[in-house]
Formats: structure tokens, C-alpha cells, sequence
């Protein structure tokens, strides 16, 4: 990856925290605050490793532990201070947070089947469809990016956010986020000349 930055060019680079603690894989973990699992560590010091050569002049995450832990030596090994962003959060999947995916199944037949089908047009209830996250993720992306002007910025967050801010680049429409994969530790890199978003790097796992 070539880290030079071309003039009146502004980068995102977009970071899916660690895989997260063993006791929260296979539940619904959107709102939960959870940490990384040791090969989460591994992953969050492999993008650190990755990143070396980038010239990143801010580092925004999302509050979240899993999020946190996984920018941290990214910030660390630069003397950035490390800013936590709440709108950079996970979906919050309201009142099916903290359940296994096998008991919302179970107790909630029709959302599952409607999640499992039709993943962007579901609003969880007590929570957050795809579009309020994307609403909120959009708008402080265009806010960090309007700050940053012409330098490297980091985006440590999650899944959900970062596809919509790869879908957003890409022009997809809705129904076509999770056609980008997203794995845990992976970076992305999105250039902005102005409005015209060049997506240079996608789920790359150092």
C-alpha cells in the first residue's frame, strides 16, 4: 500500500476492531460492551503493524472496549490522542441484545427470518435499523473528513459501520452492504478528491 497522499486528498482508514471475547461470539453484541479475545490482540497489533508507514494525523473510534482495544496501540505508537466517538457505535440491536442468535430463532421467528433475508430494511425493536446507523455514521465521517482536510485519518469501529461507509463510497444500494465482507482486524482504505470517493484498499486482514 502506497501511504503517500496525494495533494487536496483526504484518507479514511478504516479499521474492524479485533474478534472479541469467546463469550460474546455467536450472540447479538451490537450495544454490549465487550473485549478482545487474545487473537483479537494479535489482530488490533497486526493492523498496528500494517499502519506503520501511514501518516495518520487523527484517530477516532467507536466507544465500545472491542473498538477501543483495537486503536489503542495504533494511537500509542503515535502520541495521538485516542477520541471516542459515540455515533461511530455498532448497531444497537435493542431487545434481542445479548441474546444467541439460536434464541432469536426461537422466541422471535419473524424478525429472524426478515434479518436473515432482508438484513438493511429491519428495524430491531427497542433499536436501531440499518438506516439510523447510517444516518449517524455518514454524518460524523463528513465531519471528521471536513476537520481533516487533506491529511490520513483512522476510523476504528465496526461491521456495520464501516460497510456503510464503504457502501456509501461504492454507491450501493442497501440491500447490497453485505456483499462486503468484513473481517475482524481488516482495513480499508477510502481516498476522498472532494466528493469523489476512490476505495484504494478493502478488508485487508495484515
Amino acid at each position: 500500500m502506497n501511504w503517500t497522499l496525494a495533494p487536496d486528498t483526504t484518507r479514511l482508514v478504516l479499521v474492524r476492531h479485533g474478534e472479541p471475547e469467546v463469550e460474546s461470539q455467536g450472540r447479538c453484541y451490537g450495544r454490549l460492551d465487550v473485549g478482545l479475545s487474545d487473537h483479537g490482540r494479535d489482530q488490533a497489533a497486526g493492523a498496528t503493524r500494517f499502519l506503520a508507514g501511514a501518516p495518520i494525523a487523527a484517530i477516532f473510534s467507536s466507544p465500545r472496549r472491542r473498538a477501543l482495544e483495537t486503536a489503542r496501540p495504533l494511537a500509542d505508537a503515535r502520541g495521538l490522542v485516542l477520541r471516542a466517538r459515540e455515533e461511530l457505535r455498532e448497531i444497537d440491536f435493542g431487545n434481542i441484545e445479548g441474546m444467541t442468535f439460536d434464541e432469536v430463532r426461537d422466541r422471535h421467528p419473524s424478525l429472524y427470518e426478515a434479518w436473515m433475508t432482508r438484513p438493511t430494511s429491519v428495524t430491531f425493536p427497542g433499536g436501531e435499523g440499518f438506516a439510523d446507523l447510517e444516518r449517524r455514521v455518514l454524518a460524523i465521517a463528513g465531519e471528521i473528513r471536513g476537520v481533516h482536510a487533506g491529511q490520513t485519518i483512522a476510523v476504528v469501529a465496526h461491521g456495520g459501520v464501516i460497510r456503510a461507509l464503504l457502501a456509501d463510497a461504492l454507491r450501493l444500494a442497501h440491500e447490497d452492504v453485505f456483499r462486503i465482507d468484513q473481517s475482524h482486524g481488516a482495513v480499508s482504505v477510502v481516498d476522498f478528491l472532494q466528493a469523489t470517493a476512490i476505495v484504494r484498499l478493502l478488508n485487508h486482514v495484515p
